[in-house]
């Protein structure tokens, strides 16, 4: 049996963060409730659709699901009713067992006591914060609505409610950032005890108002060897606190790596619900229409939300599997484990670029496994590029 993680995106915001290219919009309260009837309809009908996929053990058996990530968007915009019933549109739809992982995103300030005790009570059992920063003046040229101190009650207040696995993300690289500020921002964020740190370099994506900032002269563009010595100081900050660094962003706290996105890195199946959500399946990947109208009236005339797909090769499937394990710090890629998926020996299929990587010192090449040694870190658009 293969298992699969479902992700379901919820794409509503209170406000548009500037560094945000993510398929989410401002208000639209009237189409909330809407949205999520139509989530549960697209739940439901994928279920019965992939029911003779290889996912699934036999024809008659649901699929099983061992995690589900609601994203977005501010995914806690919504009641606890609400993504209540999208929840139990997977339980009715797929097997899900009692161990898995169910992750709710949320911004700081938009959750109190009861909200996250009305989630904990739903099944819920693991949290993710956007905290990104402490310094006041880098979340308002984020854009972000929250103080640090809604960031504080946000933990304390999950604590509360009976969560033990939660997780932040912080940014680092941003404009005018500097290496102390960002010490700073770790050595605030550690007290607060999370169980898992995502840590991400700031990219200017375009299309969003950071990127047209930039392109005006208001905001200068992120150094990029500032944001290395960042990176580095928050390897050294966050493995001295205790934390094991198990991906190249991610930090947890033993056992509490999220499950989720090792499905993702693993390169493992997954079907994405809502506007603009991905899937993947063994041999196929889709997508869904981005604006929420379009995927809930679709839905509400019984048509498929997907906009396109496109079938993968075996080449760009091995190539997958290398680029997305990699970013396993320890895992690495198993040399079984590519056989097992693959069907060929990773060393004989891609001599070269282990030979350049290990060459390179990028390459660490274990008796049972590869993977990134710690220049390979900093390198490793380049080493990935070499499996493309």
């Amino acid at each position: 049996m293969r298992s699969l993680g479902l992700y379901l995106h919820i794409p509503f915001c209170r406000s548009r963060c500037t560094y945000c290219d993510f398929n989410t919009y401002v208000g639209m309260e009237d189409l909330r409730a809407p949205y999520v009837q139509a989530l549960c309809r697209e739940i439901r009908a994928a279920a019965q659709s992939h029911a003779l996929n290889p996912i699934a053990d036999s024809p008659r058996a649901r699929p099983t699901a061992t995690t589900i990530f609601f994203g977005g968007g501010t995914p806690s915009i919504l009641p606890p009713a609400q993504l209540a019933g999208a929840l139990r549109a997977c339980y009715e739809a797929f097997d899900i067992p009692p161990s898995a992982e169910v992750t709710v995103e949320c911004n700081p300030g938009t959750v109190d006591v009861d909200y996250l005790r009305a989630l904990r009570s739903e099944g819920v059992n693991r949290l993710s914060f956007g905290a990104q920063t402490a310094d006041p003046n880098e979340l308002k040229m984020l854009g972000r609505e929250h103080g640090f101190e809604d960031v504080i009650a946000a933990i304390e207040a999950s604590r509360a409610a009976g969560f033990d696995n939660v997780s932040f993300d912080l940014i680092f690289g941003l404009p005018h950032q500097t290496l102390d500020s960002w010490r700073r921002t770790l050595q605030v964020a550690l007290p607060l005890q999370p169980d898992h740190i995502s840590l991400y370099a700031l990219t200017i994506e375009r299309g969003t108002p950071l990127h047209d900032q930039v392109r005006r002269g208001e905001t200068p563009l992120p150094d990029p060897d500032a944001a290395a010595d960042m990176y580095d100081l928050a390897e050294d900050v966050l493995g001295a606190a205790g934390y094991i660094h198990y991906e190249i962003s991610n930090w947890c706290k033993p056992g509490q790596a999220c499950a989720h996105n090792l499905i993702y890195w693993r390169n493992e199946p997954y079907f994405g619900f809502g506007a603009g959500a991905h899937s993947s399946s063994i041999r196929r990947r889709w997508w869904n229409v981005r604006r929420p109208a379009e995927y809930i009236s679709r839905l509400a005339r019984g048509e498929s939300p997907q906009a396109d797909g496109e079938d993968i090769d075996e080449r760009a499937s091995r190539g997958e599997t290398m680029v997305m394990g990699l970013r396993l710090l320890e895992e690495g890629v198993s040399y079984e484990r590519f056989a097992s998926r693959h069907g060929v020996d990773m060393r004989l299929v891609f001599a070269e670029s282990l030979r350049a990587g290990q060459e390179k010192g990028l390459l660490d090449m274990l008796p049972d496994r590869v993977r990134l040694t710690r220049k390979g870190r900093f390198l490793s658009n380049q080493v990935m590029s070499a499996f493309v």
